[in-house]
């Protein structure tokens, strides 16, 4: 909802986007089908390669923002034309793009459709120091295995102390599962959410060292897999 923040781009830009899964006019031109049918009889494998260079907002340090909007289908269930557009777009990134792409998914279980994120390199499973967060990180981590994804990272975010991080730590081995990385608390990101001063983070800010940490290991990933 908010990744545009981030990337320094002003709001009433991304206001004016219409997510791709919600375009009914791209979606109808590249499926050849008309969504106000009952039964729609559409192309599975839509042309796709312009559509980075045509609807993704460019940010100031040059990072594309795609607004793809939500994924609904799951495993090889049903089908619609704006998931089979979501499918072969999310392909092409993943596979044919010279660049590094980073899919920010909602919280949950549904994205793990075979055609949305089996070509990724790695999963950055973010949790948090609760049974719940817990539960749902480790299903995550299982549904993804399934799908042929070997690396998995499990990051704890919002950390408040050792007796949470141990929390964590203990739930994870009992799913012969293992913590990658903590990202302690830090006030500094409580106070930038609601300043809202862009890039305002300190480089020796806690999470900023962390999180630095992270894409560190990250990069290593990319270098292996490629």
């Amino acid at each position: 909802m908010n990744l545009y923040f981030e990337l320094g781009i002003d709001q009433k830009t991304v206001k004016a986007v219409t997510p791709l899964s919600e375009n009914k006019q791209l979606i109808q031109d590249r499926t050849g089908t008309n969504l106000d049918d009952a039964y729609p009889v559409f192309n599975l494998n839509p042309f796709v390669d312009d559509i980075v260079e045509k609807y993704a907002i460019e940010s100031p340090d040059g990072v594309k923002l795609l607004i793809a909007g939500t994924v609904r289908s799951s495993g090889e269930g049903c089908m619609c034309p704006a998931n089979a557009l979501l499918r072969a777009l999310l392909r092409h990134a993943f596979v044919r793009l010279p660049a590094t792409v980073i899919m920010d998914m909602e919280a949950g279980l549904e994205h793990f459709g075979r055609g949305t994120i089996q070509y990724v390199d790695a999963v950055v499973n973010v949790l948090e120091p609760s049974i719940q967060s817990l539960e749902t990180s480790v299903q995550i981590e299982r549904l993804a295995r399934e799908l042929g994804i070997k690396k998995h990272l499990f990051v704890a975010n919002k950390v408040s102390n050792e007796n949470e991080k141990r929390f964590i730590v203990k739930a994870l081995t009992s799913h012969q599962q293992r913590l990658e990385l903590t990202i302690p608390y830090d006030e500094n990101v409580r106070m930038r959410g609601i300043i809202q001063e862009k890039f305002s983070l300190r480089k020796d800010s806690p999470a900023v060292i962390a999180i630095n940490e992270l894409q560190n290991r990250l990069y290593a990933i990319q270098h292996f897999a490629s």
